[in-house]
């Protein structure tokens, strides 16, 4: 059993407080080698994300990846790196922050709101102990990811499980499994498409890109690849489109094994050289602009489109801080916090927890 974590000091006269913690994928603290290399150690030595057995893997991962790409990767980053920092962290932070301001307009005043990375700063645990210390006693938890994985959502709960398996007063826990077809998801989505279509007119062909996962993953009985094509399908019959008029792909292909398909840079290369000129393309499994989105496909994906043959690509944003975004994300938080947010005020809340524990109150 790992060691327990010190508890918050106790204190008759405090009120209880339910907590939303938003979980994203991660990053790099700075796009330089140094600060990669613990980042995709960290990353690459998750077993649900590496599924090779871990004596086989720990030589080619300690042997030959992290003495080679913490360098290539660290000049991506550089190329989308902001004044504010990483752009995942920057996006998770401000969606964090405007979720607790809209569903305090809502009504919900006394939630705690934070977010943690699975990989990376802050971590699960840094910010479950800041919620713990905040007097949270009920904690929601939303993996920021639409569609489930066991190389994402379950990853995500993975740490928080371990985490309370140190807490020794461990609040109540709900969690997310995923939103790939909420409704309040799709319709954000399709806002961001129409307002793309109204200010650029409309490409001959909509590229729906999602992060791609070994194809073993798939025949082993990971929902992913099916939430995508349903997020996708859901999409486009918001949208109006004909199966013609899109498709759905998959990117960030890594290592030699098949993964699932269509892959994104095919798919790219393949309508270029059909003579499709114009297209749209956006990324709907990730809900804030990160690396795989800014440098892997509106950078590399537009080279791609245009060495073929594409005249003209147009990368659509992610939701990012998008209001019908925050206001789909309050809807799916509020869903989930059913019973936990219609407690006594605050004043009733101290005397009876006072009672309870026979001081006076």
């Amino acid at each position: 059993m790992p060691a327990l974590l010190k508890e918050p000091a106790f204190r008759h006269d405090y009120t209880p407080k339910t907590g939303i913690l938003l979980i994203n994928l991660g990053t790099p603290t700075a796009p330089t080698a140094k600060a990669l290399r613990p980042y995709l150690k960290q990353f690459l030595s998750d077993s649900r994300v590496i599924e090779i057995p871990k004596a086989i893997w720990w030589f080619i991962l300690n042997g030959i990846i992290l003495n080679v790409r913490p360098a290539k990767s660290a000049a991506k980053y550089a190329t989308i790196w902001t004044p504010d920092g990483s752009p995942l962290l920057v996006h998770t932070q401000k969606q964090a922050t405007l979720l607790k301001g809209l569903l305090g307009e809502q009504g919900m005043r006394n939630l705690v709101v934070d977010y943690a990375m699975r990989y990376g700063q802050p971590s699960v645990e840094q910010t479950m102990i800041k919620m713990r210390e905040a007097g949270v006693e009920r904690l929601l938890v939303i993996p920021l990811y639409p569609q489930y994985a066991g190389s994402s959502s379950a990853t995500a709960l993975d740490d928080v499980f371990r985490t309370l398996q140190k807490m020794r007063n461990m609040p109540e826990v709900r969690t997310v499994r995923h939103f790939h077809d909420h409704p309040a998801y799709i319709q954000a989505l399709a806002d961001s498409v129409r307002e793309h279509w109204r200010l650029n007119g409309r490409a001959e062909k909509l590229v729906m890109s999602f992060h791609g996962v070994p194809r073993f993953t798939l025949d082993k009985g990971d929902p992913y690849h099916c939430e995508c094509l349903k997020t996708g399908r859901l999409l486009a019959e918001e949208l109006g489109l004909s199966k013609a008029e899109y498709v759905v792909s998959f990117q960030s292909r890594f290592g030699k094994a098949e993964w699932i398909k269509p892959y994104t840079t095919e798919v790219l290369s393949q309508l270029a050289r059909d003579g499709v000129s114009k297209i749209d393309i956006m990324c709907p499994g990730f809900v804030g602009d990160c690396l795989e989105t800014l440098e892997e496909i509106a950078m590399e994906g537009k080279e791609d489109f245009l060495t073929h043959g594409g005249k003209e690509y147009r990368y659509i944003a992610c939701l990012n801080e998008r209001p019908a975004w925050i206001t789909a994300l309050a809807e799916i938080a509020a869903a989930n916090l059913g019973g936990w947010i219609t407690t006594p005020d605050d004043a009733e809340m101290r005397q009876l927890r006072a009672r309870s524990c026979g001081a006076k109150s």
